[in-house]
């Protein structure tokens, strides 16, 4: 079967795959997704970025119901998913949490992974990014 990440920019070029923001030479902002200019100052250059792989649920939701386009449901249709933010340390990152609803709390440990988004009309298996929990972590 045939994969591919839901969008190239999102991710840096290692294995496995890695979340890509960038960093302000001038105030050391570290931003995801990527982008061109800080959002706190006008002094410094965005770099590129490699995230942390590992972090916290800092807040999380339960999306109920289908999100509007260019939201693609998955084969089967809309199922509700937990949404939320992970605290990476230097960033909050908006994720797809795949984490049971019996385990999931603000704080948990949670680790970058991948899951099925939807299938492409080829048949194409479109990845999106994750996090899990990350039994290390509770350690």
């Amino acid at each position: 079967m045939t994969t591919r990440v839901i969008d190239e920019v999102l991710f840096d070029d290692g294995d496995p795959p890695r979340l890509a923001g960038a960093r302000c030479s001038g105030c050391g902002t570290v931003v995801f997704p990527r982008q061109d200019s800080c959002p706190k100052c006008s002094d410094g250059a965005m770099s590129p970025h490699v995230l942390a792989v590992s972090g916290h649920v800092w807040s999380w939701t339960l999306q109920a119901f289908a999100p509007k386009p260019p939201y693609r449901p998955p084969s089967g249709g809309h199922r509700p998913y937990h949404v939320g933010y992970v605290d990476l340390g230097e960033v909050l990152v908006e994720a797809l949490l795949a984490v049971p609803r019996a385990e999931i709390r603000i704080g948990l440990p949670v680790r970058l992974t991948t899951v099925p988004a939807y299938r492409d009309e080829d048949g194409t298996e479109v990845l999106t990014f994750a996090f899990r929990p990350d039994l290390d972590g509770e350690r």
